[in-house]
């Protein structure tokens, strides 16, 4: 019997990420090779309802693992939720998205189930019974290519818009199965009493298509207010160097880079960002680049893919406007 692939659906109050449905496109890809299916796991509580979403982005089954402890993420109850989904599916194969969530999650399901575990990928594909798995390495100057052998699990970690999804499937329907989660007094030690929301309401940069990064040279938090209208223009995220988190310009839940976040998203703007090895390192994945900085010997235009010799706080506002006329014709 073809075992099949199973995606982990993260979700958050009801809302899918996106990567989730860029894995099962993934998914459905690797499947197709050997005859076997994409299916889904859903965790969380009152989440039933997203099984016609999943089910649309190409999932033939969906497990739903569907309980009042599993409202809010939480390390031991999350992994037993997906353990107990990955038995009753029977898969060979867990695709995760690489998030914050997920290399948790999957790390500690991998060990387990005693898994072969390769995190933060970039490219997946099936080698007769054995996955492999292709992940950048040391800031990204090389790529390492793993075989993970199918004798067991293999679980992978992919990282966002490495893939992109499929179009959705009008009026597809899955086979929804419920899964039951047992859970001891010991697996909910850790309580949640209170959960606050922080943040400006933009998007966090590893979520979004867009990013509008700026470097030290914005000189100050207040003139990152720019760079959030050019955000909001475009439906995006803003994301700083590690010298302006330094500085105290923005939070370092907003650092891009190798000791930041690590960002692959469709388009990528780099406002005065001279481009350290370790930016670079958390951002060259991006689909296309654009530097605008006054240095034309700076080092991220040597990965921009469109670079603007310029002063941001000319260009930007300008763009800004731009992008508004756009929206409104």
């Amino acid at each position: 019997m073809t075992s099949n692939v199973l995606v982990f659906i993260e979700q958050r109050r009801g809302k899918v990420h996106p990567a989730s449905y860029q894995l099962l496109n993934l998914a459905t890809q690797v499947a197709a090779q050997t005859g076997a299916q994409a299916e889904a796991c859903i965790v969380g509580e009152g989440v039933a309802s997203l099984a016609d979403a999943v089910a649309a982005q190409g999932a033939k089954k969906v497990y739903i693992v569907d309980d009042p402890v599993l409202a809010l993420y939480r390390a031991i109850p999350y992994t037993k939720a997906l353990v107990a989904a990955l038995d009753a599916a029977a898969a060979k194969i867990l695709l995760v998205p690489t998030t914050f969530m997920g290399r948790d999650l999957a790390s500690r399901v991998a060990a387990r189930k005693r898994a072969a575990l390769a995190i933060d990928c970039t490219e997946v594909r099936q080698d007769g019974a054995d996955l492999i798995a292709v992940k950048p390495m040391y800031a990204g100057k090389f790529s390492g290519t793993f075989r993970l052998t199918g004798d067991r699990l293999q679980v992978v970690t992919v990282r966002s818009n490495a893939y992109s999804a499929a179009a959705p499937q009008t009026g597809a329907r899955a086979d929804v199965q419920s899964v039951a989660l047992s859970l001891t007094d010991r697996d909910q030690r850790l309580k949640i009493n209170e959960v606050t929301a922080t943040g400006s309401g933009v998007k966090d940069v590893t979520e979004a298509d867009i990013v509008v990064s700026g470097g030290r040279s914005l000189k100050s938090a207040e003139n990152f207010k720019i760079l959030y209208d050019l955000a909001a223009a475009l439906d995006g995220a803003v994301g700083a160097s590690r010298a302006a988190c330094d500085a105290g310009y923005q939070p370092h839940t907003r650092q891009v880079g190798l000791t930041g976040k690590v960002v692959t998203p469709k388009l990528y703007i780099a406002c005065g960002i001279d481009g350290a090895i370790q930016h670079l390192a958390g951002m060259r994945g991006s689909k296309v680049i654009v530097a605008i900085n006054t240095k034309k010997e700076a080092p991220i235009f040597k990965v921009a893919t469109y670079g603007c010799i310029a002063d941001l706080f000319t260009l930007v506002p300008l763009l800004t406007e731009e992008f508004k006329k756009l929206k409104e014709h």
